[in-house]
């Protein structure tokens, strides 16, 4: 677990770094989340604490791309690393900044890694200068393979996850 865990961190470094220098103009925003995930389906309810560090890249005042990782509280301590497109929309003379996002994940735990579509939103709210409170809501299915994982599946499964939790982010200037 050590191993893919360090194999994982290394490939998200790589995977921002690149895309931080595609293009000149990006700004970098750096940050955590923590808060409730529920996780439901083929007769298995569970509901568990989430936290971890993200970052993400602004090509403009709109587009970003982002990489995350969480640890939960459910049974095995999985570890999900997700990387998405987030599109923030424009509220003029606002200091809010909604926005929508969706992407892919990989979930580490027993039995996987395993596979699930991330997609929701929220709002970042700000603070201080470069300073955002956020808060975001995050749904989507989870797919276990045969033999599958900390909950204790023997067959293939699809799971839904509902995660929503407030973070913080600094953007830097």
């Amino acid at each position: 677990m050590k191993k893919n865990l360090a194999v994982v961190v290394g490939l998200s470094l790589l995977f921002v770094a690149t895309v931080g220098t595609l293009h000149s103009q990006v700004k970098w925003i750096v940050g955590g989340n923590m808060g409730l995930g529920i996780t439901t389906g083929s007769g298995y309810s569970s509901t568990d604490f989430t936290f971890g560090p993200m970052a993400e890249v602004l090509f403009n005042k709109n587009i970003g791309v982002g990489t995350e990782f969480d640890i939960t509280t459910a049974t095995g301590t999985p570890i999900t690393w997700a990387n998405y497109f987030k599109y923030y929309f424009t509220i003029p003379g606002s200091n809010i900044k909604p926005y929508a996002h969706a992407g892919l994940g990989l979930v580490f735990a027993t039995g996987g890694p395993f596979f699930f579509i991330p997609f929701g939103g929220g709002a970042s709210f700000g603070v201080a200068k470069n300073l955002y409170v956020s808060a975001d809501l995050t749904l989507g299915p989870e797919f276990y393979s045969v033999g599958g994982g900390f909950y204790g599946y023997s067959q293939s499964t699809t799971l839904f996850i509902i995660t929503i939790r407030p973070g913080i982010r600094y953007e830097i200037p």
